[in-house]
């Protein structure tokens, strides 16, 4: 530590060396950090821009109710709907009739039953 010192190594960044070192032998390799984000693991680099188009046209969809096919709400949502009512991310897609769908909001208070998971005594 001294000689890190006398070198301009601040002792925050001394210690942080130190603990990267330890962490890297209880690891057993240098190479292989399980702790360590990875952009493979993590699905790869997000699209930014396909995340705000389809944000933008669920808001648009959501605006003007517009009936959907089963194709857009399985793009808007992100899982394709298997049932005559699919519930997702605070969304509720409704089948009006064969390949028409209604997207709309789900009500707050109805979404979330607190008293299910409350304990009373």
């Amino acid at each position: 530590m001294a000689q890190a010192a006398a070198q301009g190594v601040k002792p925050e960044q001394a210690l942080a060396f130190i603990g990267l070192g330890l962490m890297q032998k209880m690891a057993g390799s240098g190479q292989d950090l399980p702790w360590i984000w990875s952009e493979a693991e993590d699905g790869g680099q997000a699209d930014l821009a396909a995340l705000r188009q389809r944000l933008e046209l669920t808001q648009l969809a959501l605006q003007t109710g517009a009936p959907l096919t089963t194709s857009e709400v399985t793009q808007l949502l992100g899982i394709r709907p298997t049932s005559e009512a699919v519930e997702r991310g605070g969304l509720k897609a409704r089948r009006l009739s064969r390949n028409v769908w209604k997207l709309s909001r789900l009500d707050e208070t109805a979404a979330r039953s607190d008293d299910a998971f409350r304990r009373r005594f």
